[in-house]
């Protein structure tokens, strides 16, 4: 059985909406049909048993089994039942995905250029109408709504305001989890938001359809890896909107 290696970068997991960690589990556990995943381990735990779906009372389980999915099984065998750091997957799944970025940079940062990689990959297949949604819903302080303007104007926004990496981070892991599994996030009553966020569902959903190709010809895993490590740049992203106090 897997067995949590500590890790300060999913501490914060405990932290977390039932809600938004269910999202995690239903991606680490649950294939594309809905069914148990043959290797996975989460399910017959004793915590998850005694306490799902309150999913705060087992992080660690949780935590375990995003690490296990991450490392080989041969390196999980080495490590004792213990997977990689989360950094490791991360930095291993910007490389899949062909993000810029630094790997000496902190996890925040790593996670936002894969958001954002996402996000601008998305622009080119959006149409004039969405282009505006996408400059609505970030708080973009521009006119100009060619993809290039908007991807520069929100690599810049992203690097002055928690909200707004939040925003963008909502945008990519709600139409990521509408693709993967079939419904999105948990939204707060915010109705104009919920209405942007359902409306770019489709362009970048296209944009991850268009991944599966080549994740599939990698390897499976990734199927699991790349919408779990979204989903916790997601929650990364709220909690510290939520601690900062931008976000109610």
């Amino acid at each position: 059985m897997a067995v949590y290696r500590n890790d300060g970068d999913l501490e914060f997991l405990q932290n977390c909406d039932n809600e938004d960690l269910d999202i995690l589990v239903t991606y680490l556990t649950r294939g594309k049909n809905g069914n148990t995943r043959w290797a996975e381990e989460l399910t017959m735990k004793a915590a998850y048993k005694q306490h799902h779906p309150n999913h705060k009372m087992y992080w660690q389980d949780i935590a375990a089994e995003l690490q296990t999915f991450a490392g080989n099984t041969f390196a999980n065998i080495a490590r004792g039942d213990q997977g990689i750091p989360y950094k490791e997957l991360l930095v291993d799944v910007c490389k899949r995905m062909k993000v810029n970025f630094n790997a000496a940079s902190s996890v925040e940062l790593i996670e936002m250029n894969l958001l954002m990689k996402v996000l601008t990959d998305s622009l080119d297949k959006m149409t004039p109408e969405q282009l505006k949604e996408v400059v609505e819903a970030t708080g973009l302080k521009t006119t100009n709504f060619a993809p290039q303007a908007i991807a520069a104007a929100l690599q810049i926004i992203a690097r002055r305001s928690g909200f707004a990496v939040f925003r963008i981070a909502l945008i990519v892991a709600n139409a990521v989890a509408k693709m993967v599994i079939g419904r999105g996030l948990s939204l707060a009553a915010n109705v104009a938001l919920v209405r942007i966020v359902g409306v770019l569902a489709g362009p970048i959903g296209w944009v991850i359809t268009g991944l599966w190709t080549l994740v599939d010809l990698a390897g499976p895993a990734y199927r699991v890896t790349i919408p779990s490590v979204i989903q916790v740049a997601y929650m990364r992203a709220k909690f510290a909107a939520k601690s900062s106090g931008e976000l109610k």
